[in-house]
């Protein structure tokens, strides 16, 4: 271990019992804001689209938000390596507060995707710095306490969110969604000023040099590459001049983000993130679960309400099931971990995972609502199993100076598979559907049939067949995830001595 850098006990040991409770309280009310904003927005579509118009780009109010998180975390992270997390996050806090508080204003649809994507610029501090002083405050043994708490944060919004959003768009106004961030907001930044106060490290020999061209380099290329694939087969064919032309773009300034890198004193993005088997093993494996979770969170709705017919909040109970169980299972996953080890009790957890996904296509059609619902439930407790030990075990093997980075590469990486699933498995429902029936049939048109009632009961087979692809294709995304695991990551991780 390098005397030279703050100890991981060194670092957790400073808050009192008190002040950390109330840090702790902050984080959550932080993390509950990135977590409910991913769900409260989405019931008040209609009332937002009939308020302000702008139906044929309303999807950007999810893209734009969602580009402006996954670009900004690398970026965050170095930032809060250089500068502290308390700066960080209270700048991004307050960039995020600004956002929703332009959102609840907005007088058109531009304006509204304009303000959600400065949200988003905000909401990548939230994430990446709250996951970071998460580790800072405890020491490798109490960890999973506390990544348990913020689990049960996300569980609750991916609940709650919805309902939350459906009642303030109904009964009061679709502004409210982003007004209620505000008193939370304020809650967390107080605690924040007050409660948190960072240990004081060893003065640098020279003033730390932030990496600007770096990180314009790195928003540019995510924010093009993204763009493609977020747009990709939705706005424009995958092989027209629109996505040929991102995607160019994207490759060219990947290779100037490689080049400004080499070059930078502090890379935003160094390269030992990718040199140490143990930080590339699990943003891989975490790339790969960010790729499956697209199968259930996109997919599943459709199959419960089209396939099973499902009223909306049923099929969202089918769904929501896994929120349950995924945080449970990551706050008992240390009693697994401290017997066999971080690495092979994540694959114990996603070759479970692998096995239920490929379950799925051989569920009877049309099926009970119980059988999907059992399988979520099993999902939910496998992945617990396979998330929680990688964030923990990472942020294990590295110091307070390189663990917002580190931090910041995985949740970066995981997002980014996010994303890259939304596209693929877009392209392969579609491409099954047309298989099926003929012509150019996408997922969304035979959806709004079967709402109407005009679609005959081959295109409910046909959407199933459609859904079956999708978790296929997941499956294999979590086997590719156990194979990164198996022959990359170390048998055992390499944690720092905690003294």
């Amino acid at each position: 271990m390098d005397d030279t850098k703050p100890s991981i006990r060194g670092t957790a040991a400073h808050v009192s019992t008190n002040r950390r409770g109330a840090v702790v309280a902050a984080l959550m009310l932080a993390m509950a804001l990135a977590a409910l904003d991913a769900t409260i927005v989405s019931t008040a579509v209609p009332q937002i689209v009939g308020d302000l118009g702008g139906f044929s780009v309303f999807s950007w109010l999810f893209s734009g938000y969602l580009l402006a998180v996954t670009v900004t975390l690398p970026v965050y992270g170095k930032l809060s390596d250089t500068f502290g997390r308390k700066p960080v996050l209270i700048a991004g806090s307050a960039v995020f507060l600004l956002g929703s508080l332009l959102c609840a204003v907005a007088w058109n649809m531009g304006a509204l995707i304009a303000f959600r994507i400065v949200q988003g610029l905000g909401g990548g501090a939230l994430q990446g710095t709250v996951q970071t002083l998460a580790a800072d405050l405890y020491p490798l043994e109490e960890r999973p306490k506390i990544q348990a708490k913020l689990s049960t944060v996300w569980a609750v919004a991916a609940v709650a969110g919805p309902g939350i959003g459906g009642v303030l768009a109904a009964y009061a106004d679709w502004r409210w969604i982003f007004l209620v961030n505000l008193p939370i907001g304020a809650v967390a930044l107080w605690l924040i000023v007050r409660y948190l106060h960072e240990p004081v490290r060893e003065a640098r020999s020279t003033r730390a040099r932030v990496d600007w061209a770096g990180a314009l380099a790195v928003f540019a290329c995510g924010g093009v590459l993204l763009t493609a694939l977020v747009q990709g087969g939705v706005a424009w064919a995958w092989l027209s001049w629109p996505s040929l032309a991102l995607f160019g773009t994207g490759l060219a300034l990947a290779a100037a983000v490689v080049l400004i890198e080499r070059r930078a004193a502090e890379p935003i993005i160094p390269g030992w993130v990718w040199r140490r088997r143990t930080i590339a093993a699990v943003n891989l494996a975490l790339g790969a679960l960010g790729l499956l979770m697209v199968a259930p969170t996109v997919f599943l709705p459709t199959y419960a309400q089209s396939v099973l017919g499902l009223a909306p909040v049923a099929a969202g109970f089918v769904l929501s099931v896994w929120t349950l169980s995924w945080p449970v299972s990551a706050a008992l996953s240390q009693h697994v971990y401290r017997r066999i080890g971080f690495r092979n009790t994540a694959m114990l957890g996603i070759g479970t995972a692998a096995l239920i996904l490929f379950a799925f296509p051989f569920l009877p059609y049309p099926g009970a609502a119980w059988q999907p619902t059992l399988l979520m439930l099993l999902l939910g407790a496998a992945l617990g199993l396979f998330q929680l030990p990688l964030i923990v075990g990472v942020q294990s093997t590295v110091g307070w100076a390189e663990r917002g980075t580190t931090t910041a590469s995985v949740l970066f990486c995981r997002q980014t598979g996010q994303t890259v699933g939304a596209a693929v498995f877009g392209a392969v429902a579609n491409g099954v559907l047309a298989s099926r029936l003929g012509g150019a049939s996408d997922l969304d048109s035979v959806t709004r049939a079967l709402d109407a009632g005009t679609a005959p009961e081959t295109t409910r087979a046909a959407i199933a067949d459609a859904v079956h692809a999708v978790y296929v294709g997941a499956g294999c995304a979590a086997a590719l995830a156990f194979a990164v695991l198996l022959f990359l990551a170390p048998r055992r991780f390499p944690v720092l001595e905690e003294r």
